[in-house]
């Protein structure tokens, strides 16, 4: 191990968030805040096309891409207290679930939701 490598492992890292394309920033917003509780706390550009969200320790950036088409892959993953509540939740407001709530063998209680654009997030609760 070279010396420069060495010293970036000792380097101490903050937040790391993901940034989701997508193709109405206000529709995003109004899905992230009015369905999932996150407030924006940062916008950028006229019209705007850069967005971030927090939520207690959750942070989210929402980038415009006209062009956005979704993924089979999860861009994002959230950990949370209760998945089965959340589930609930987004079940009662219509989300569209990809993957269904499960007890999985690598210790998570988990599901995949979709977000107006497709975009996929994975859910996880320690059990």
């Amino acid at each position: 191990m070279s010396a420069p490598h060495a010293t970036a492992h000792a380097i101490a890292f903050g937040r790391l968030a993901p940034t989701l394309p997508v193709t109405d920033v206000a529709r995003a917003v109004a899905f992230y805040a009015d369905v999932l509780g996150f407030r924006k706390v940062f916008e950028n550009g006229t019209p705007v096309g850069f967005v971030i969200l927090k939520k207690d320790d959750a942070e989210l950036h929402l980038t415009l891409d006209r062009a956005h088409k979704a993924s089979v892959r999860n861009l994002a993953h959230l950990m949370v207290a209760d998945a089965s509540a959340l589930h609930a939740h987004l079940v009662t407001h219509g989300v569209r679930i990809i993957k269904a709530l499960r007890d999985a063998d690598f210790g998570l209680r988990c599901f995949v939701f979709a977000d107006p654009d497709g975009n996929r997030i994975d859910v996880g609760q320690p059990l």
